[in-house]
């Protein structure tokens, strides 16, 4: 196994045809590359107690959940995980949610971003369909 510095934690949720980042602040955290035959991640978010709740709904709502990540230095490039929250536990006046999930491929990424900008530049439906074949 070896362990990394999670330095940026953003949630990603599909609403209706759009992607909504949620950029949670870290207190802390860690990311985990397991090693093992399904090739999973652990990551742990520390993060005030006022993330609970939020985390509580998401994880009740939603089997997997996308996050985009940044590791070790924020000045890296984001990584994509596929992930569902395995655990939620009330530290304190602070909290922490364990994350296990696999790493979307490179490629894939570089999808999603694509996907996503074109949906904040106001694209939607046909036109978002039509425009992402063109830049493909």
């Amino acid at each position: 196994m070896k362990t990394f510095k999670l330095k940026k934690l953003e949630i990603l949720e599909s609403v209706d045809d759009d992607i909504i980042q949620h950029d949670i602040p870290l207190r802390d955290g860690l990311i985990i590359n397991r090693e093992d035959d399904e090739n999973q991640w652990v990551l742990e978010a520390y993060l005030n107690h006022d993330y609970l709740s939020f985390f509580k709904e998401l994880k009740d709502k939603k089997d997997q959940i996308m996050v985009q990540v940044k590791i070790t230095k924020e000045s890296n490039s984001p990584a994509t995980f596929i992930t569902s929250i395995f655990s939620i536990n009330e530290i304190g006046t602070h909290a922490n949610v364990l994350f296990k999930g696999i790493i979307v491929d490179r490629q894939k990424g570089i999808i999603k971003d694509m996907l996503q900008k074109l949906v904040e530049e106001g694209y939607q439906g046909e036109s978002l369909i039509k425009k992402f074949k063109e830049l493909i």
